[in-house]
């Protein structure tokens, strides 16, 4: 298990005003691991990994949980595959992105995985271009989403406190 977050929330500020996403990488395979680690932290994001399904739930549910932006996750694995992790994923964080990457590219299993909650689907091997984008994308969509539901809490004077961005642990307390 790789953890290399160094801050205790989900976004890195490089001093150039660009922020880091904390991805999570889900796949049995050490080497595709590493290839998916390297390949995300050139396009300047962080990288935590997981061995299997079950631990990377556990990550997801733990007190750093709250961190990770992203899942990467492979739909074969021996000890939970990646649609029973969807499955359990969306129980408890229905709002989480996840990019199934798999070798097993058939359009049925693409289906399956969009239909478990997937929000895209690669084959690999993905370039590291490909599986980026891939990030990006879900990463714009998801703040896009935040933004249109907070936009609607304010035409309709629904705001609350938890609708105000804070992320350390100072703040809040406030809250």
């Amino acid at each position: 298990l790789h953890l290399p977050i160094q801050r205790e929330d989900a976004l890195f500020d490089f001093g150039n005003g660009k922020m880091a996403q904390t991805i999570l990488v889900v796949d049995d395979d050490p080497v595709q691991r590493r290839l998916l680690e390297a390949a995300i932290t050139r396009s300047g994001m962080q990288v935590v990994t997981s061995p299997g399904g079950g631990l990377a739930l556990e990550l997801i549910n733990g007190p750093r949980g709250e961190q990770i932006a992203l899942m990467l996750l492979d739909l074969i694995m021996p000890d939970m595959g990646g649609l029973e992790v969807l499955e359990r994923l969306r129980q408890t964080d229905p709002d989480l992105p996840v990019i199934v990457l798999t070798a097993k590219g058939g359009i049925d299993s693409a289906v399956e995985a969009m239909r478990a909650g997937a929000n895209d689907f690669l084959v690999k091997p993905a370039s590291p271009e490909r599986i980026a984008i891939s990030i990006r994308n879900q990463l714009k969509i998801g703040t896009l989403s935040t933004e249109v539901t907070r936009l609607k809490k304010k035409t309709e004077n629904r705001l609350t406190f938890d609708d105000l961005v804070a992320q350390s642990n100072e703040m809040k307390q406030v809250f």
